[in-house]
């Protein structure tokens, strides 16, 4: 079955990131979405560890160990970017001031419903972190993430089994598979990879998908 690449995943979610925008980019995958902005496009990057003006990832051997995210990987700093205190980091997150926000997860519901920090593993991370500030204090959520597991199941679903995140607040969900919207009809086909029918992304999903138009 054709897929996307994570980069064409990142590449995908970049496209889609507005000019002026304040985003957050998630731990794990959705880091890659900063390598491939447009660089004549201004985007404020923001880290919850206390970054605003972020760039992308450094050349091998020009890291700043001072210089990172907030899933502790080595980040490039814009002109004019800023560092500050923890708590204003977070004030941002809660207060409204993000427009978009880009999370990996477990899984998603048909409304939307986020499901990103426990899968109730003995050894899976003891709290829900930063993430529940982002999913209800973003504008716009958009989650990054494998259409399936790797036993092959799907993750997106008809109703979350796992501890929510967010309740109701995914906006768009890309997948190696597809680019989905959330609205009130259901899932909103995008688009999907190149060679890809619709019945093969409906067999691949645990939710009804809306044909796109």
């Amino acid at each position: 079955m054709k897929r996307y690449t994570r980069d064409e995943m990142a590449a995908c979610v970049a496209r889609d990131i507005p000019e002026g925008a304040y985003v957050n980019l998630g731990i794990g995958l959705p880091t890659k979405v900063a390598n491939y902005l447009p660089a004549d496009r201004e985007v404020f990057l923001h880290s919850e560890n206390g970054l605003l003006g972020m760039g992308p990832a450094p050349a091998e051997g020009e890291e700043d160990e001072d210089l990172i995210n907030a899933g502790k990987q080595p980040v490039t700093l814009l002109t004019g970017g800023a560092y500050f205190h923890h708590a204003d980091a977070f004030a941002m997150m809660r207060g409204g001031h993000l427009d978009v926000c880009v999370l990996g997860a477990f899984q998603v519901s048909a409304g939307g419903d986020l499901a990103n920090w426990h899968t109730g593993a003995p050894d899976a991370i003891p709290a829900v972190g930063g993430a529940m500030d982002l999913a209800i204090g973003a504008k716009q959520v958009f989650v990054m993430m494998d259409h399936q597991t790797k036993t092959g199941e799907s993750k997106i679903v008809a109703q979350c089994a796992y501890p929510l995140t967010g309740i109701g607040c995914v906006n768009r969900i890309y997948t190696d598979l597809a680019v989905l919207d959330v609205t009130p009809a259901g899932l909103a086909v995008r688009e999907m990879a190149a060679g890809l029918t619709f019945e093969e992304l409906q067999a691949a999903t645990g939710a009804p998908l809306l044909r796109p138009q």
